[in-house]
């Protein structure tokens, strides 16, 4: 596999990004993440996004974060916000969210964000077991999500090893 930091609207980016949209919408039965986001969130060293890619160089997996500090929404200074973690259904099983979220943290943690956060949700159970098996703890609700009933929010710090 081979990782790639990519633009938010790069072409293969957009692609799993509606990809992942269809699978949020058959699982919540609605139109899937309306949370804002715009490309200029991503980029360094505020955020990051990456795609991997497989040995035929098709796009197979997705992730990114990007800063946040306090505000009305529930966030606090220091935190990275992971967004949009993705691995499509031929290429699960694999590690590649494991290894994605890896590096996203690592970024993070080199630019001086002291926490990562994350919004899922009950319809997927998978990302759930991913997060807590790699430390994340649930926290007080944050962003878009944070009025609902299906929403989950959980957080790590990132200290320095």
């Amino acid at each position: 596999m081979n990782f790639r930091a990519t633009p938010f609207d790069h072409p293969d980016a957009v692609k799993l990004n509606d990809q992942v949209q269809l699978e949020y919408a058959e699982r919540y039965q609605d139109e899937g993440d309306v949370t804002p986001l715009d490309p200029s969130m991503f980029l360094p060293p505020r955020g990051l996004y990456l795609l991997a890619y497989d040995d035929q160089g098709r796009p197979v997996a997705t992730g990114g974060w990007r800063s946040q500090d306090a505000n009305p929404e529930g966030y606090s200074d220091g935190d990275a916000e992971l967004k949009r973690m993705y691995v499509v259904p031929e290429a699960r099983g694999l590690g590649l969210a494991r290894r994605i979220l890896a590096a996203l943290e690592e970024d993070a943690r080199a630019v001086g964000r002291t926490r990562m956060v994350l919004e899922t949700g009950i319809m997927q159970p998978e990302a759930i077991g991913l997060y807590t098996s790699a430390g994340y703890l649930p926290c007080s609700k944050f962003g878009h999500y944070r009025e609902y009933e299906s929403s989950r929010c959980f957080a790590k710090l990132l200290s320095r090893p």
